[in-house]
Order: C-alpha cells, then structure tokens, then sequence
C-alpha cells in the first residue's frame, strides 16, 4: 500500500491523501498507532466491489475442470481401539 497516515494528518491533508489515492494506490489511515482505514480511489474500489460472482463461475474457471473425483461416501467404520 501507499504512505500510512495518521488520522490527524489525513484530516488536515485531506486533499493530499485523496491524490495520493488516486495516483499512488490504496492510503492507510492509522489512529494510535494501528491501522484503522483505507482510503481506495472509485476505480479501485469498483474493481474490488466488481469482483464478486457466483460460485458456479468461480468453480467454471478452475484449472481441475474436468478432473474426475471420487464422491462416493466409504461405508467402513473405524476399528476398535483400546483405551
């Protein structure tokens, strides 16, 4: 990711982070010393957004498309241990 701001910084700069945002990458917003926010630009934020879909295409797309597995249930019960 790009520059960590802290909250106060990015209040004040505001305008310099949205830049920072929109030409640099995601900006991290950080308060008390922990990372707390990101400021995306829209683009970044649609393509992350956009990345959703059903897992039907998700599973379409895998490189084991037309793998053949073994689904069928073993009918074998544990074997009997001591205890």
């Amino acid at each position: 990711m790009g520059v960590a701001w802290t909250l106060q910084d990015a209040k004040n700069r505001f305008s310099e982070v949205v830049e920072h945002a929109i030409h640099d990458g995601p900006q991290t917003i950080t308060r008390r010393g922990k990372e707390t926010a990101v400021l995306l630009s829209v683009g970044a934020f649609r393509a992350l957004a956009g990345a959703k879909g059903d897992l039907v295409r998700f599973f379409g797309k895998s490189p084991l498309v037309g793998v053949e597995l073994d689904l069928d249930r073993k009918r074998e019960y544990g074997r009997d241990i001591e205890l």
